[in-house]
């Protein structure tokens, strides 16, 4: 079941992915930074503007200033590079020289390649290189250009740390959660984390299976976010407002519970039709916003992330 399930959602996503590059006009979307610590900024794009993303376009970016060189984190959407380089020279004009990404998602690394061509030396998880390089298009080439690849990689294990602009920078590999190449990433001095989308406060969870995404993986995320965050330490989504540690318990509860419903109709021989009919998300539906707004190529949020737990569950 499982397999023919990723044979016909490659090319759903495909299209997808696609149909709603289309929708956006990129022309409309202004960069928006906002400061963090005296030397760490978060970028993020308009909201309500982007069909997939309507609290902010494209992930969040962070971007680390000072006499070392810029450090980046993450890349948006290709198409706003020019508009995130004017944002990122307004902050400071040093040199951009390390760019990481949290995971695979074209809003997160679409920039990739615009940024390395100014000097920045990509990092990412080496699954996720892996997953860039994977054959997507029907004549076998890579969906995504080779220039938009990491240039080092690091596996799971103990954090990667940077040393600069007074800062100590810690890439820290989560198991497959979002997607199987998701990094968190701490300022330690600042006492801020990026978490990248294994959470997400607008909308329902996304599992993109996929890329190598996993319930069980997002699960353990959540749990290792929370034990290696101080109760005052912010954590920055990818998309979303800021939280606390706090705010991981009632989204890992609220993942358990539908994940719960799913596996329960599931063992009543309920189809995945019936199951998305019955709405297992119900009880939360009031306290997620956007989770009933429309997911790319997969009705809505709150549908999209029913299918996915059944694939996973079923498989």
């Amino acid at each position: 079941m499982k397999s023919a399930w990723l044979m016909l959602a490659l090319p759903l996503a495909a299209l997808s992915a696609s149909a709603w590059g289309q929708a956006i006009d990129f022309s409309t979307i202004e960069i928006k930074t906002d400061q963090v610590a005296p030397n760490l900024y978060m970028l993020s794009g308009s909201a309500g503007l982007d069909p997939a993303h309507e609290d902010a376009a494209g992930g969040r970016i962070g971007v680390l200033a000072g006499p070392d060189g810029v450090f980046m984190v993450d890349a948006q959407y290709a198409q706003l590079s020019d508009k995130v380089l004017a944002a990122v020279r307004r902050i400071s004009p040093a040199p951009i020289r390390f760019l990481v990404n949290t995971h695979i998602h074209r809003d997160h690394t679409g920039g990739n390649a615009y940024f390395a061509k100014l000097g920045a030396v990509i990092f990412a998880r080496a699954e996720l290189r892996e997953e860039m390089g994977r054959p997507r298009t029907i004549d076998g080439a890579p969906a995504i250009a080779p220039a938009n690849f990491a240039v080092v990689t690091y596996g799971l294990g103990g954090p990667v740390q940077f040393h600069m602009d007074g800062e100590i920078v810690d890439l820290i590999p989560i198991r497959a959660a979002h997607t199987g190449g998701d990094t968190a990433i701490r300022f330690e001095h600042a006492n801020a984390i990026m978490i990248g989308d294994y959470y997400r406060n607008f909308g329902y969870p996304f599992i993109d299976i996929n890329n190598g995404g996993s319930l069980n993986g997002m699960l353990e995320a959540l749990d290792v976010t929370y034990k290696m965050a101080a109760p005052d330490t912010r954590l920055i989504p990818g998309h979303g407002t800021t939280i606390n540690r706090n705010d991981l318990l009632p989204y890992r509860d609220m993942v358990k519970g539908v994940a719960a419903s799913v596996q329960q109709l599931i063992a009543q021989g309920k189809s995945l039709q019936e199951i998305v009919a019955a709405h297992p998300t119900g009880p939360y539906d009031s306290k997620v916003p956007g989770g009933l707004l429309p997911a790319a190529g997969s009705g809505t949020s709150a549908d999209r992330f029913v299918t996915e737990l059944y694939h996973e569950l079923k498989g």
